[in-house]
Formats: structure tokens, C-alpha cells, sequence
């Protein structure tokens, strides 16, 4: 018996790796997708808050804590569409006497969404690596309740956090620019419905990267820790699966012809290798395991540590397993 034609709707941002898919080179079968390219920020508010998609990506961090919470709306599946060293983004205002991640503490730095994905990462990378707690920074935080994240996974900033809302004629870009703040977690200028910076600080003399190296301090975590941070998973409504389990396999196959697909085309093949340290250029003996790879078992060790990241920060009342996010086919993969 053959398998029903659907038509879903999905949402995922424009990248090598999701394009495929958004174009229709990388299909799903049985399925008809109706594809819609949003930002992240947006798109996350979106689906925690109205569910506007059928299939979409999704913030981690955002994910555990939804089903933390009892929210179990959606159903994870082992494709990471975003991978990135998150700390190594972090700005600072060079007349702050900020040199080194430990000269953060009792400064004041500004934050997109105190819950996202990125910030999780920089923020358990700090206390692990160099001793900076949350607790130890006054943060700014630029999204509104109505069109964050948390505003719709219940958040409140953690016990000890010293937390405070950006008004809404401002934003992290004018406040660094103005001397309001210190440092940014993370920067977004991208345009969208969540996010209000769109100032380009780059050419501003004072304010310059934390990391003198940003990508030597990414090999560098990597190479001590093997860990890859994911930002990104893709999501399908649970009601979908359990009325057509087959769903979460199918997906994940052309997701994985759209990554091999990208890879390819855009010369793109190398490029995890070379910024993770796995590839040196001049020794090539390094090539190893993809650290890009999607599937649960390869990427387990990454998701427990989001989860423990998650606790640790108060921002999960227990350390939720990673099992209990994914589609159950999927956990062998």
C-alpha cells in the first residue's frame, strides 16, 4: 500500500545547507512542501508562540525548555542546520578594560534573548572555560516579552541573575555605540520582526571581538572538549507523526541529500574541518569524523551538554534527556 501525498508547510532560514530543500532540489518523498525562508529569531517566536508551520528549524535551547515545561507540541529530529563556536562572537568596548573573558565580571553586556541557543553557549563556555558566571554580569536583554522566545516558554531570569529589559527606543547596537553597554553576547542586525539593532558596528574603532583570534579560539575549545556547538534542529508537529510515523525518516533523508548536495555544489565540504581543527591545511592526516554530521548518535555528547548548560543556569528545572526531544526512529541514526 502506498504512502498519502501530503502538503506541509515548512520554515527554515536561507543557508547551504537548508537551500536545497527551500528550492525543491532536495525532496521529501510522499510529501509536497510548501516552503517559507524566515530569519531564526522569527521564525522561533512564530512557532513557540503560534505554531504557524508545519515542519520548521528550531533553538535548542528553546526546545528543552518547552518540553521541560510540558509543552510537547513538537517532535526534534537529528538534523542540525546550524553549528557554530557562539562565544567567539562576543564584542566588547576596548575602553572598558575588558582583555580577557575574565575582565566580563561586574560588566555590563546586552544579549538578543537570555534563553536562545548562542547565549546558552557563551555563557556555559565562560563559567567552564574561565571562570565567568552568570551571575557575576548585569545583562541587558533587547527582546520584548511579546516578541521573544521566553515570552512564550514562561521565562524569568534565573535566581542571582541581574537581568534588565532594553526599552523599546533603544537597542544593543545604540547601546554599545553610546557607552551604555560594555560588551554584546551576541550581535543581530539582521532584518526581522524580533530583533531592533541594525546598527554595523564593525568599523567602529572601540568596539572589536573579545577574541583577538576568534577562529584560532574556536579550534582551540574544540580541541579540548570535541564539541561542536548545535543552535539548530529541525521540528515537526507531533501530531503529524503520530498520524504518519513515516514522516520523521523521510525528512531526515532529504536532509541529508540536501547537505551532501550543498557540500558539493558549494565547495562547502571542507570548510567544518578546517574551523573546527580536524583539517589543518598543511596536514591533512587530521581529516576525521564530519563535525557538521547530522543524526543523534554522533551529535549525543553535544545535546547533553546543552541540556546540562540548560540546568546549570537555572533555566530548566531538571536536566532533561535529549532522548526525550527526538522522534524515536530516530535515536539509532
Amino acid at each position: 500500500m502506498s504512502q498519502e501525498q501530503l502538503t506541509l508547510s515548512i520554515a527554515l532560514s536561507d543557508n547551504e545547507r537548508t537551500r536545497p530543500v527551500i528550492q525543491g532540489r532536495a525532496k521529501v518523498q510522499s510529501v509536497k512542501l510548501l516552503p517559507t525562508v524566515v530569519h531564526p529569531s522569527e521564525m522561533f517566536w512564530r512557532q513557540l508562540k503560534f505554531a504557524d508551520f508545519d515542519i520548521s528549524e528550531m533553538s535548542m535551547a528553546s526546545l528543552f525548555i518547552a518540553v521541560s515545561r510540558g509543552d510537547r507540541r513538537w517532535v526534534a529530529l537529528p538534523i542540525f542546520t546550524t553549528r557554530m563556536f557562539c562565544h567567539t562572537g562576543i564584542l566588547i568596548r576596548t575602553d572598558r578594560g575588558i582583555r580577557r573573558p575574565a575582565d566580563l565580571k561586574g560588566k555590563r553586556v546586552g544579549v538578543p534573548e537570555y534563553q536562545q541557543t548562542s547565549a546558552l553557549w557563551s555563557r556555559g563556555i565562560l563559567q567552564h572555560e574561565f571562570g565567568v558566571q552568570p551571575q557575576d554580569i548585569t545583562w541587558f536583554m533587547e527582546r520584548n516579552p511579546d516578541k521573544s522566545h521566553g515570552g512564550s516558554t514562561g521565562f524569568k531570569p534565573p535566581p542571582g541573575v541581574s537581568l534588565n529589559q532594553i526599552p523599546e527606543s533603544t537597542n544593543i547596537g545604540q547601546m554599545l555605540m553610546n557607552g551604555e553597554l560594555d560588551a554584546a553576547l551576541l550581535y543581530l542586525t539582521s532584518n526581522n520582526l524580533v530583533d531592533r539593532s541594525r546598527v554595523d558596528v564593525s568599523s567602529v574603532p572601540v568596539i572589536k571581538p573579545l577574541f583577538d583570534d576568534p577562529d584560532a579560539e574556536g579550534r582551540r575549545y574544540f580541541a579540548k572538549t570535541g564539541l561542536y556547538p548545535i543552535n539548530h534542529a529541525v521540528v515537526v508537529r507531533r501530531e503529524l507523526l503520530e498520524r504518519h510515523p513515516w514522516l520523521a525518516i523521510n525528512i531526515y533523508h532529504a536532509f541529508m541529500d540536501a547537505k551532501k548536495d550543498a557540500e558539493h555544489e558549494a565547495g562547502e565540504v571542507l570548510k567544518p574541518y578546517f574551523e573546527t581543527g580536524l583539517m589543518d591545511p598543511k596536514e591533512q592526516a587530521k581529516f576525521k569524523a564530519d563535525p557538521k554530521a547530522y543524526g543523534f548518535v554522533a551529535s549525543r555528547k553535544v545535546l547533553e551538554k546543552i541540556s546540562q548548560f540548560l540546568h546549570e543556569q537555572g533555566l530548566t528545572d531538571r536536566q532533561v534527556p535529549p532522548a526525550e526531544l527526538f522522534a524515536a526512529s530516530t535515536l539509532d541514526l
